[in-house]
């Protein structure tokens, strides 16, 4: 059996061992879905952060280093036999890692919402998710040692890994792998500089859908239509990234425009896309890159 102890990237490592364990091979024959055969060895998966939620998902992601890749498996027969999410392991985290799990968290439960793959029990999980990390990041970020906003954390990031292990993710997963892959960023960075860029495109196939994540983050929609609800939402989610001091756009970290198309094709390939409300090609990730900048 193993023990895992931390935050995604030792989850997912602990998931892909338990899967060659048992399989054998060399990891990149299980990147896609469901490629895999045999169950995973017993796992006990402690998680430290709030969060990506890998001690809870059948997703796990590993980067090949060769190809500037974040490869996505998704595998039923990678999860975890226990998960044991302690808020008190989660204190005193620093502000900068607390925010980029944090809003990672918020991005897994947007998406789920969003996505194509949504039905009612994963809705429900996305939207208390969505409704407990609004409540709880920022306290949580600048008060580390908040047990009540890191218990609400750790709640959310659960429920939200929950949702979307049963629902599937979107374009913002999709996007946010290239610039881990190429740049080596922080996942929960990257998803939240591209998360308003990406449901800001996504409004014609979801409007409705987003003026709900407005009302869950707290925003007052009753005398708004549709259309402004979901801009609102947009609104709202610019706000707490900032106000959790997550960087303004990807120019701050480096990224260069000329690795535009070369992320953008590995984006469509990506196992996430799939998920997205809108359909989605080449030059509209290359121009959300662009916005995001």
């Amino acid at each position: 059996m193993l023990i895992t102890l931390g935050g995604g990237s030792p989850q997912d490592c602990g998931k892909a061992i338990g899967i060659l364990a048992t399989n054998g091979g060399n990891i990149k024959d299980y990147e896609g879905i469901h490629v895999s055969k045999k169950s995973s060895l017993p796992i006990i998966a402690i998680n430290t952060t709030a969060g990506t939620a890998s001690e809870v998902t059948i997703n796990y992601v590993i980067t090949d280093v060769k190809r500037q890749v974040k490869m996505v498996m998704v595998d039923k027969n990678c999860l975890v036999s226990i998960a044991v999410n302690d808020p008190e392991l989660m204190l005193g985290k620093p502000a900068v890692l607390t925010a980029a799990t944090g809003m990672d968290a918020l991005t897994h439960a947007i998406e789920a919402y969003l996505t194509k793959g949504a039905f009612d029990w994963s809705d429900a999980l996305a939207l208390e998710a969505i409704k407990l990390i609004s409540q709880s990041l920022e306290q949580a970020v600048k008060h580390g040692d908040d047990l009540e906003a890191r218990s609400k954390m750790a709640w959310g990031q659960f429920i939200a890994g929950q949702s979307f292990s049963n629902a599937g993710l979107g374009f913002v997963h999709s996007m946010a792998h290239q610039l881990g892959g190429m740049y080596d960023l922080p996942h929960g960075v990257a998803n939240a500089i591209l998360l308003p860029h990406v449901e800001r495109f996504n409004i014609p196939s979801c409007t409705y859908k987003l003026k709900r994540v407005a009302r869950a983050m707290g925003v007052g929609v009753l005398d708004m239509s549709d259309l402004e609800g979901a801009n609102a939402a947009i609104k709202a989610i610019e706000k707490l990234s900032a106000a959790v001091g997550i960087p303004s756009g990807l120019k701050e970290l480096g990224v260069k425009e000329e690795d535009f198309e070369k992320m953008a094709e590995n984006a469509i390939l990506d196992v996430c896309t799939g998920g997205n409300p809108r359909e989605v090609n080449v030059d509209d990730a290359i121009a959300i890159y662009q916005s995001a900048m």
